[in-house]
């Protein structure tokens, strides 16, 4: 039977949904954070102390948070194939690297050159998605954005596995080699040529009035959870590590993006029929009551709920921050929620950093602490917040506002200059 337009389009749809969402993957859920189920092994082995770790994650967030604010300098940064790949290069020699020296110093070198490359890579990505899939559904950019938990699962296997045959160094190298798989899945990702386009009309700020107010406490809510959650984000395998059974350690961080790899979608689905302020308040809630759990016991289910909590949440925390920030109609919304969102990352590992010599829980408790003040500000939001136009308030999504509600998920790339 011949292919209708409908489902060629359906399939190529779900192909860049494939490419984009391997991209991500390699850029975040293993070149960003496959760091933090390699700390444990690094301590043991390596004898990596617990403020040298802070400072390699803070190093990795300021290269990030500068490739995300080169991105917006230089705009083919965020769009050509050509950087994507260049990027992914670096990205892949920069892991391989690690395992080649002992020396602080170049430890902290080369993860902030990995954050560099990681932002490249993921806002090509972003940008992709936010052109290739203007038509699609909202629940299809979700799952492209899947990809970071996707990544983050593949790269906690990967982690569990080498644990019992190998080292600390044949986990750098192996994740070396895992980025370039998923890499060479999204090879094609990004424009093929640097010719300036103009902004799809999905990004760019909606007509209409202002809302201030509202977005200033916005802001503050999402710079907290970008202290709040990298902590966790960074020190949760070590925290279990220290405390649970060995299965578990292995475990935890797969957890995390299992539950990671839908939660994009799920979110999006429901703030069609939710109000977004009241989904970002219990998104928090749940994250900040994930991350405390494994300070509070030692208990193995808790270490599991707080794994699936966490994972379920900080990725649409993100989509769902963002999508207000442009509802609220502020000039260049996605910028600055997307750089304060990245100062916070870069402060959250330095204020726990003075903690850490007796362990992880205190850390993790200042973590959630930081992501309960971000949903007080949340909930904050939700008093007269102006909701005009927004789809739940019909219990369906008009037509009319389907290209700015597909355009969410997508902005996200801006938003984890994480």
């Amino acid at each position: 039977m011949a292919d209708t337009p409908a489902s060629v389009s359906a399939r190529t749809g779900w192909s860049v949904v494939a490419q984009t969402g391997a991209a991500l993957a390699a850029a975040m859920g293993v070149g960003r954070f496959v760091f933090t189920p390699v700390l444990p092994l690094m301590e043991a082995q390596a004898h990596l102390l617990p403020s040298q770790a802070s400072t390699l994650a803070t190093s990795n967030y300021l290269g990030y948070l500068l490739g995300a604010l080169l991105g917006v300098a230089v705009p083919s940064l965020s769009r050509t194939r050509l950087a994507s790949r260049v990027s992914g290069v670096v990205l892949v020699a920069s892991l391989a690297a690690m395992p080649l020296t002992h020396d602080l110093a170049a430890w902290v070198a080369i993860r902030g050159i990995a954050g560099l490359a990681s932002a490249v890579v993921f806002m090509v990505a972003g940008n992709t998605i936010l052109t290739r899939l203007a038509g699609a559904r909202a629940h299809v950019v979700g799952w492209a954005y899947g990809g970071v938990g996707a990544g983050i699962a593949a790269s906690g296997v990967l982690i569990a596995v080498i644990r019992s045959i190998g080292d600390w160094q044949a986990a750098w190298w192996s994740a070396a080699g895992l980025t370039a798989l998923l890499l060479a899945l999204g090879w094609s990702v990004g424009e093929p040529s640097a010719g300036r386009a103009p902004a799809p009309a999905a990004t760019r700020t909606p007509d209409g009035p202002r809302h201030h107010r509202w977005f200033a406490v916005l802001a503050a809510s999402y710079f907290l959870e970008g202290a709040g959650y990298i902590i966790a984000g960074t020190f949760l395998v070590a925290a279990v590590t220290a405390s649970g059974p060995g299965w578990l350690s292995s475990s935890v961080w797969t957890l995390v993006g299992v539950a990671a790899v839908p939660s994009c979608a799920a979110w999006t689905w429901l703030s069609t029929r939710m109000s977004r302020p009241t989904l970002i308040t219990g998104a928090l809630v749940l994250q900040a009551v994930g991350i405390a759990l494994p300070a509070l016991t030692a208990a193995a289910p808790a270490a599991v709920v707080s794994a699936l909590l966490f994972g379920a949440t900080f990725v649409g925390i993100t989509t769902l921050s963002l999508a207000t920030g442009r509802h609220l109609r502020v000039p260049r919304a996605i910028a600055i929620l997307t750089t304060g969102y990245g100062v916070g990352q870069v402060v959250g590992p330095q204020v726990v950093a003075p903690t850490l010599g007796s362990g992880y829980h205190t850390a993790l408790l200042i973590g959630a602490g930081l992501v309960l003040l971000a949903g007080a500000g949340a909930a904050l939001l939700r008093v007269r917040f102006p909701h005009h136009g927004e789809p739940h308030r019909h219990h369906r999504r008009p037509h009319a506002t389907r290209p700015v509600q597909e355009a969410t998920a997508a902005e996200a790339a801006r938003a984890k200059a994480t």
